[in-house]
């Protein structure tokens, strides 16, 4: 598992999420590979630590997750205003110069301090795309809890992007090689670098990036973290149990609904059951709003829960978090406003309901008939036509009887 871990994080370059960071880590190319390794170190190793304690939750999570997002925006923004004035620049790195003359490692502690609290900065405003693996190491913390197999997994993952990245910082490094006869367009480079990074900062810190983003796919980057699960055989014997769903032809029955019992909150509805749903077609949606994969899929569900709710069917959306901050029920009301979402809303911070459904992704998709049976379920993005048939043919059959 520590393999596929790593193999996702690999895999992370190809997803659109990375690109928010992509400007700060290409702006140390012109470092030496001990700087950019450290870099990358900071970034990996923040992302497990801030990963393996969102998973133990806590409004404290939430509120330090906060607090440290907003240090590293600053951070981040001076980094990115040093770049374009080398006299700020130079004013920004006296007091790492004073501190490291005290020390007798001017250059070693500078550099190197300097390196790290970057790439703990990046770590902090990273939030990957919950593909399969990611989802699959998230999920598996949430249910577990806390442990060290846990954090090996995510800094594996972590570290896997590293490396994906760290090559993606090498190819500019040779750009900068190329450009060194010419030290004006390695001082226009530099400059263009900082405006790209504090575009970027800005557009993290109001949010820009999450809309963005959005409007991307990261359906590839999916399909190949799917192949590295399948190449390993534990995993495949795993997703052929928990992610086969059946043909839309026929439907078999996969067990009563499992109970909704557990959510801390309902939004736009009473608490829900199978007896307040008898004689309806339910849809069971699973999501979180700031997952890039769930921010494709809404609208189509927000569709389809219009579009039938006249004929018979209910549309439930189960808010389980992915991340600390997405634990604040404030900031899901606001999101659900905001999406136009009118059916019901069950918040699953404690993961009751995730358990229930033994779910292992977001989004996902489950399908009940009117007689409280689920027969049909969808994981991830994509299949939107065939998910519509489903959901036709089980108004059909609950009208038939």
């Amino acid at each position: 598992m520590l393999l596929i871990a790593f193999l996702g994080g690999v895999l992370t370059l190809l997803s659109p999420c990375i690109l928010p960071v992509v400007p700060f880590l290409f702006a140390r190319a012109d470092r030496s590979r001990g700087s950019v390794l450290l870099t990358l170190v900071g970034m990996a190793l923040t992302f497990a630590l801030v990963s393996s304690l969102a998973v133990a939750g806590g409004s404290w999570v939430a509120q330090a997750n906060g607090v440290g997002r907003q240090l590293a925006l600053a951070v981040l923004g001076l980094f990115a205003l040093s770049l374009i004035s080398a006299r700020l620049g130079h004013w920004l790195a006296r007091p790492w110069v004073s501190l490291g003359n005290r020390l007798g490692r001017v250059r070693a502690f500078s550099g190197s301090s300097a390196a790290l609290l970057l790439g703990v900065a990046t770590g902090l405003l990273w939030a990957p795309c919950a593909g399969p693996i990611l989802g699959l190491i998230l999920t598996g913390a949430m249910l577990q809890g806390v442990n060290a197999q846990t954090s090996l997994l995510l800094l594996a993952y972590g570290l896997g992007s590293a490396l994906s990245l760290g090559g993606l910082i090498l190819a500019g490094r040779g750009l900068v090689n190329r450009l060194k006869p010419s030290l004006p367009a390695i001082a226009g480079l530099r400059r263009a670098v900082g405006c790209v990074a504090l575009l970027a900062t800005v557009a993290i810190g109001s949010g820009l990036d999450s809309r963005l983003l959005a409007s991307t796919s990261s359906q590839g980057a999916a399909a190949l973290e799917q192949g590295v699960l399948r190449a390993v055989p534990k995993a495949l014997d795993y997703l052929v149990d928990k992610a086969g769903a059946a043909s839309v032809e026929t439907l078999p029955s996969k067990g009563p609904m499992p109970s909704l019992n557990g959510a801390v909150q309902w939004l736009n509805s009473p608490p829900l059951d199978a007896q307040a749903l008898r004689g309806k077609v339910v849809l069971v949606d699973f999501w979180t709003y700031d997952c890039i994969n769930c921010q494709h899929s809404l609208p189509y569900v927000n569709a389809w829960a219009k579009k039938y709710a006249g004929d018979g069917l209910v549309v439930i959306g189960v808010h389980t978090p992915e991340y600390a901050f997405e634990k604040v029920i404030d900031n899901v009301k606001a999101q659900v406003r905001k999406l136009d979402i009118g059916y019901p809303v069950a918040i699953d911070n404690d993961y009751a309901i995730w358990r229930a459904f033994d779910n292992q992704y977001w989004p996902a998709h489950y399908f009940i008939d009117a007689r409280g049976q689920v027969r049909y379920s969808h994981f991830g993005e994509g299949g939107y036509a065939a998910q519509e048939q489903v959901i036709q043919q089980l108004l059909e059959e609950a009208k038939a009887k």
